[in-house]
């Protein structure tokens, strides 16, 4: 409550609430900008708010499912600065050295970022756009067709082009904006935006379960609701719905939260010096550490081999749907097979991010550094064996949590027998990490705030 008051009555943060908001409007209003020569009403089929695309739409808030001209939201930029952050492991030594520079070496990273996400998002706008007309051929609004084939031609690939430099100069914008959410705003632009996109679509999800559970007066959902619509079960499923969604949003808030504390304790400071004699302190050690990458990563690489099939074509041959089969069988997460797959991969990618962010032997070097040790370990090797060993056993935990945050849309959507509205532990996970950082910056720039006034009192 004392951290509300002073945000209240501080001017600065107040601007910055208020220049966020406002970038979310704009946000907000590019999803309702469609792409010229689509019609995005052919699109609705694909998605059904689960999958792969479930979740980029979710991101993107209804961005993609309207085909807006923002349709790739931030996410070829979340996706840049993950590959850079995997090529800078001794994989490029140039890239190393360059996170090694300090700030010079960020603002080289930073605009190699930028320049991976721009061909990125044209490169994904160009396979988008194919893959959807290969799926719908009413993709299209009426003429396109005519004009790209008249008189035997195939003019296609400037339609695709014109579409993906729009899209591209969408997704240049949405980057700009993010930077701008940085500089005037609250926590971190790319962050915010993502946690808009899903924020924004909330509303739409509980208007699905109306419908689907209460009632549907326009006849959105046509006979797909459910048989007890409007009477005392549809009304009770609705509740438990709802309190699903509390029980996992205060579950997720506790588990992102947790942490496992290694002691560390400073070595004797010279005799003369002012802050002689032992320092506790301790090296924190998130719970989940990789956040909601794993499951991200999971959900696109099941997802490749389904979608790359499905564009090339299976063919009608007895062979053919037998193999169609048994694919849909081993990488579609609706079913057992493909169920099983999809944790497991949830479960290798946790541990593999989560040694790619904390890094054991770093941290040895830099406690080591600076005259620091743990508590009955000795410096150097000691410390880093003790460290790896700590951090895979937080890990298993926190693997372990991510499965269940991944698994639960599929499971909620089995039992309800719908995947209108899942209860998206993947969103939540997104919406909770980030707002917890963003508290923790805005207790910081109220405790500034206070410490500048005393100085200068």
């Amino acid at each position: 409550m004392e951290t509300l008051k002073k945000v209240l009555k501080n001017k600065d943060i107040l601007k910055k609430i208020g220049f966020t908001l406002l970038a979310f409007l704009v946000f907000k209003l590019l999803t309702y900008v469609t792409m010229p020569l689509i019609d995005p009403t052919a699109l609705a089929s694909l998605f059904d708010n689960s999958g792969f695309l479930g979740i980029v739409n979710s991101i993107s808030g209804d961005a993609l499912r309207n085909y807006s001209i923002i349709a790739l939201g931030i996410s070829p930029y979340i996706t840049a600065s993950i590959v850079i952050q995997l090529l800078q492991m001794d994989i490029i030594p140039v890239l190393k050295e360059w996170s090694e520079e300090g700030e010079v070496g960020r603002q080289k990273t930073a605009r190699l970022t930028r320049y991976i996400a721009i061909a990125l998002a044209f490169i994904q706008s160009l396979a988008m756009t194919f893959a959807f007309h290969s799926q719908q051929a009413s993709l299209f609004e009426f003429g396109v067709a005519d004009w790209a084939t008249a008189n035997g031609r195939n003019l296609w690939f400037f339609v695709y082009v014109y579409i993906a430099v729009v899209l591209t100069a969408g997704t240049a914008f949405m980057i700009w904006l993010a930077d701008q959410i940085t500089l005037h705003g609250i926590g971190n632009g790319s962050s915010m935006l993502i946690v808009g996109g899903i924020v924004i679509s909330f509303p739409g999800t509980i208007a699905s379960l109306i419908q689907y559970y209460i009632t549907d007066p326009n006849g959105v959902m046509g006979t797909e609701v459910f048989s007890g619509q409007g009477a005392w079960n549809g009304y009770l499923l609705f509740a438990v719905s709802i309190l699903m969604f509390i029980i996992v949003l205060v579950g997720v808030t506790y588990m992102q939260g947790a942490t496992r504390k290694i002691p560390i304790q400073y070595a004797n400071r010279p005799a003369g010096s002012k802050f002689s004699g032992k320092n506790d302190s301790n090296l924190p050690i998130k719970l989940n550490t990789a956040n909601v990458i794993p499951v991200i990563f999971a959900s696109i690489i099941l997802s490749l081999p389904t979608t790359i099939f499905n564009y090339i074509g299976w063919g009608t041959s007895a062979g053919a749907q037998t193999a169609q089969n048994w694919i849909n069988q081993i990488f579609s997460y609706n079913q057992p097979i493909g169920f099983a797959i999809y944790l497991i991969l949830v479960l290798v990618f946790t541990f593999f991010y989560s040694f790619i962010l904390v890094k054991p032997e770093d941290i040895a070097e830099n406690l080591q550094k600076q005259n620091a040790y743990i508590p009955g370990v000795r410096p150097g090797l000691e410390t880093e064996a003790y460290i790896t060993k700590t951090l895979f056993r937080v890990t298993i935990i926190g693997a372990l949590y991510l499965v269940l945050i991944a698994a639960l849309p599929i499971i909620t959507s089995m039992v309800l027998g719908h995947s209108y509205a899942q209860i998206g532990g993947t969103s939540l996970l997104i919406i909770v990490g980030v707002a917890l950082e963003t508290a923790r910056q805005i207790e910081t720039d109220t405790q500034e705030k206070t410490y500048a006034g005393f100085m200068r009192e």
